[in-house]
């Protein structure tokens, strides 16, 4: 795969492991110095992120949209908007910025901000 190809693959991971409340996922995504921006403004490092992820999903019907990723040599920023099923059934939308570094070869998410309107 190339570099965008990778991205992409890595981006419907990172959604699907949200999803799935899948922290062995994140662990191997994730750099082990990267930092989150949750709704609600506060700052989470990786393992603060981890053991969010951790319990059993609220939410179903995870779905991310208009995917805009930009690669700029070793770095690249995924945008994208997403929709979602609250548990009492009514429809949840946000938006996502995460933040991709190629270190040693490989790209490891170092940053995310998450929105929910």
């Amino acid at each position: 795969m190339n570099d965008l190809e990778t991205l992409q693959a890595l981006n419907r991971d990172y959604i699907t492991s949200v999803q799935n409340g899948d922290a062995r996922r994140f662990e191997e995504i994730l750099s082990q110095d990267f930092l989150n921006t949750n709704p609600d403004g506060s700052l989470v490092d990786k393992q603060g992120f981890l053991k969010q992820i951790a319990p059993p999903v609220k939410i179903r019907d995870l779905a991310c949209h208009d995917v805009n990723v930009r690669l700029m040599g070793d770095f690249a920023i995924v945008h994208a908007r997403t929709t979602y099923t609250l548990p009492d059934g009514r429809s949840g939308k946000g938006r996502y910025t995460d933040i991709y570094a190629r270190r040693d070869g490989r790209w490891l998410c170092v940053a995310a901000q998450v929105a929910r309107s």
